[in-house]
């Protein structure tokens, strides 16, 4: 076998391998990232995405915070302006995740056959909390 011959096998026989190696990462730790109407129409398309986890980048509604101390269970809805629906997350949330301002949150988990996403992550914006005041120049006399 002449030596171009084998260095093409095994150029091949390299890059097939860490095609697959890419291919089989990706499948195992890629997750969809949607919007609530995105999620919708896809789940509608197609039944499986309740089985897969995802995340989903909202707006919490203002108002739906509900805490539960004693199992650190957190119940709220999110929203992009067309559709809306309930998450529950048990475990801590960011300082940041308050009914005082508009929360922007990524939430991550899967959304059930029942309509409620069940997240196991959630990531909530800064926003413009820690924006510095812009004071008023003084007219000088």
């Amino acid at each position: 076998m002449k030596p171009g011959t084998k260095f093409a096998i095994g150029a091949l026989v390299i890059v097939g391998s860490v095609s697959l190696m890419i291919s089989e990462g990706i499948k195992t730790t890629g997750t969809y990232f949607f919007t609530p109407t995105q999620l919708v129409q896809r789940v509608e398309k197609d039944t499986t995405l309740h089985d897969v986890g995802l995340k989903v980048s909202a707006k919490v509604v203002r108002g739906t915070i509900k805490r539960n101390s004693a199992t650190q269970q957190v119940d709220f809805s999110i929203s992009d302006g067309t559709n809306t629906f309930p998450v529950v997350y048990v475990g801590l949330v960011p300082d940041t995740f308050t009914d005082d301002t508009e929360i922007d949150v990524v939430v991550e988990g899967k959304f059930g056959r029942d309509k409620v996403f069940h997240a196991t992550d959630v990531i909530a914006k800064c926003g413009s909390r820690y924006e510095a005041v812009l004071k008023e120049p003084t007219k000088k006399a």
